[in-house]
């Protein structure tokens, strides 16, 4: 990569700016919610084990503060075919499901937005390159979710299946009309990877001579 595009010094060497800013945030938010699903979730508790009278300050004070959420949880809950008084509960799973993956994914981030951010400030050709590398990016992201939900009956046109088909089709129907199925695996999402792969390669070797260094 050229020198422009290369880390300057520790800061660079280290993601920082707004992408760890972003992760600061996201990590007080989650803070903040796993605070409030666990007063919730111990209130309720208490209440139902009758550790807690359910008249009282603090009880009226929870059951505002939770109910805009509480109810539809527990109107879910009940098509699920759950119990609506374990809403509470699954408040609390779902803030700790929800705030893990979240700060997963923000971490995981971190790196390759700092170095978009490196890309767009070193002018036109590394716009030129930061649209290439997240072009590639949302491509393969859009064929992975492609080939999981497959395997996992997902609907065509369910969920995030849809988006995803919307993103491939231009390059995995032609690919599936020449490249049968071997047996029960459908190998066209693979080569059209595998050809997204070719066309960045060859974009980044076409642009990088445009760089400063």
């Amino acid at each position: 990569m050229p020198v422009a595009l290369r880390s300057r010094g520790h800061a660079a060497r280290e993601p920082g700016g707004w992408p760890l800013s972003i992760l600061v945030i996201a990590r007080a938010l989650v803070a903040l919610a796993l605070a409030y699903a666990s007063a919730v979730a111990l209130t309720d508790w208490a209440i139902r084990t009758k550790r807690l009278s359910p008249i009282g300050g603090w009880q009226r004070l929870m059951r505002r503060i939770s109910e805009p959420v509480i109810l539809p949880l527990e109107r879910r809950v009940i098509r699920a075919g759950g119990n609506p008084k374990d809403a509470p509960f699954w408040l609390f799973g779902l803030v700790v499901v929800g705030g893990l993956v979240l700060l997963g994914l923000i971490s995981w981030a971190r790196r390759p937005l700092h170095r978009y951010a490196r890309m767009f400030a070193a002018g036109p050709g590394g716009w030129m390159l930061a649209l290439v590398e997240i072009t590639y990016t949302v491509l393969t992201v859009a064929l992975f979710i492609r080939v999981i939900g497959t395997w996992i009956g997902a609907g065509e046109f369910g969920g995030v299946m849809r988006p995803a088909r919307k993103l491939t089709n231009w390059i995995v129907e032609p690919i599936q009309r020449v490249l049968p199925p071997f047996g029960v695996f459908d190998l066209s999402p693979l080569a059209a990877w595998l050809l997204i792969l070719l066309a960045r390669t060859l974009m980044v070797a076409i642009i990088t001579p445009l760089l400063p260094h």
